[in-house]
């Protein structure tokens, strides 16, 4: 097999876009879906594989800003449209555009890589790791209902909040602001580039499963947006009379109080008993809400993998919750420019990390710092698993609460 790996150049896109559909089931997608992808492509961050005039390995990256531990937006590189052609497959393909990748991001200096997979086990041997979870729900909304919460002194749990219906388009620009301000507080979320607030408006009626054009309701404090939620309603009907389901797109709040009408907004849609949502946070304060948790019927699965490109600067980049002083050995075989020992000493305020050879107070590999990296899971955890060892009594401890986060790391969408 004689093969040529390149960057993308535009007039290949489609061919190299069909192969990635290939590898996808051959389903092809809307017009309007497959617009909006060519339109967000970085040509120049995109490699294909080539064999004659067939692509048979495609993979790209965006150019994203990752919400890490302490609010800071990070550059990171969001690994995308990765396909082999059947063909093709267990020859190197992915192997050979993984390294470009990497190797390509480093001289780019951008500290991370992030993506979401369609199988899990197939990127932890290029140093990914999962960093976040997401939480399904499917509420029995006929026997459980959103509670009323105890008074409190907030002055936001005072203000009436309004709801108002909205065509999606219309309501864009200020959903987006919404969005905007929440990126900030929870690690994993993704800052919005040019062209990516169409993403959540995709509505292909091949994908609907029998529901309604997507909807959208505003929540109103002050004269002013502070929530939104986006969904579609699927029609049923059983013996007992209606029992459609609200199919939740995303919903995002500036204040609990709109959180919680936004939410008894949904679960109270006429004709509809069930309230179901893909992609939650497994925090998310839905659970507190809900008067019966066990009618949420949730469910938890992987979701952002992660991968330090440059050790030091991924480190340096975030905030940690507690001081920490810890030096690491760290093992990666795929990217040796960052196996070693580093030195990473910092608090709430800022970080550095830095080679040195001071005696290792802890010894994981790459994967392990990155799924621990967005403070979502935890080292003491991974060492429970044998897959991170203590060498200095006290280091495990410090080093894990260092890296928590106060609220769970989440995706809000895939790319």
């Amino acid at each position: 097999m004689t093969t040529e790996l390149r960057v993308l150049h535009e007039a290949e896109w489609d061919r190299w876009y069909d192969n990635l559909e290939l590898a996808f089931g051959g389903v092809p997608e809307a017009p309007e879906e497959r617009g909006l992808w060519r339109e967000l492509t970085e040509p120049g961050r995109s490699v294909g594989v080539w064999d004659g005039a067939e692509a048979v390995g495609t993979t790209g990256a965006f150019s994203f800003r990752l919400c890490v531990p302490g609010g800071e937006l990070v550059p990171a590189a969001g690994v995308t449209m990765v396909s082999v052609r059947p063909t093709h497959r267990r020859r190197g393909v992915l192997r050979s555009m993984m390294r470009r990748q990497l190797d390509d991001l480093r001289a780019g200096g951008e500290p991370l890589a992030v993506l979401t997979a369609s199988e899990p086990d197939i990127y932890g041997r290029f140093g990914y790791a999962v960093a976040t979870y997401r939480m399904s729900v499917r509420i029995d909304t006929t026997r459980t209902r959103i509670a009323v919460p105890p008074a409190t002194d907030d002055p936001s749990a005072s203000q009436e909040v309004r709801l108002r219906l909205s065509e999606p388009g219309a309501a864009r620009a200020v959903c987006e602001e919404v969005y905007a301000r929440r990126v900030t507080t929870r690690p994993g979320m993704l800052a919005r580039q040019p062209g990516w607030d169409a993403v959540p408006l995709l509505d292909p009626p091949a994908k609907r499963a029998g529901g309604s054009p997507l909807q959208c309701v505003l929540a109103e404090a002050d004269g002013a947006v502070v929530g939104y939620a986006r969904y579609a309603v699927r029609p049923a009907w059983e013996a007992g009379g209606p029992g459609g389901t609200v199919v939740l797109r995303d919903l995002e709040a500036l204040t609990p109080a709109a959180r919680a009408e936004l939410w008894r907004y949904l679960f109270a849609l006429d004709l509809t008993a069930w309230v179901e949502a893909e992609n939650l946070p497994v925090d998310d304060p839905l659970l507190h809400l809900v008067t019966d948790v066990r009618r949420c019927h949730a469910a938890v699965a992987d979701h952002l993998h992660v991968r330090l490109v440059d050790v030091g600067a991924a480190l340096a980049a975030r905030r940690y919750r507690a001081p920490v002083d810890v030096v690491l050995e760290v093992a990666d075989a795929f990217c040796p420019w960052n196996a070693g020992r580093w030195r990473l000493t910092g608090d709430a305020k800022g970080a550095v990390c830095a080679p040195t050879r001071d005696a290792p107070d802890l010894a994981l590999s790459v994967r392990e710092l990155a799924a621990a990296y967005l403070g979502g899971t935890s080292l003491a955890g991974l060492a429970a698993a044998g897959r991170v060892r203590e060498l200095r009594e006290g280091a495990l401890e410090e080093a894990s609460v260092a890296f928590g986060s106060a609220v769970a790391p989440w995706l809000p969408h895939g790319f």
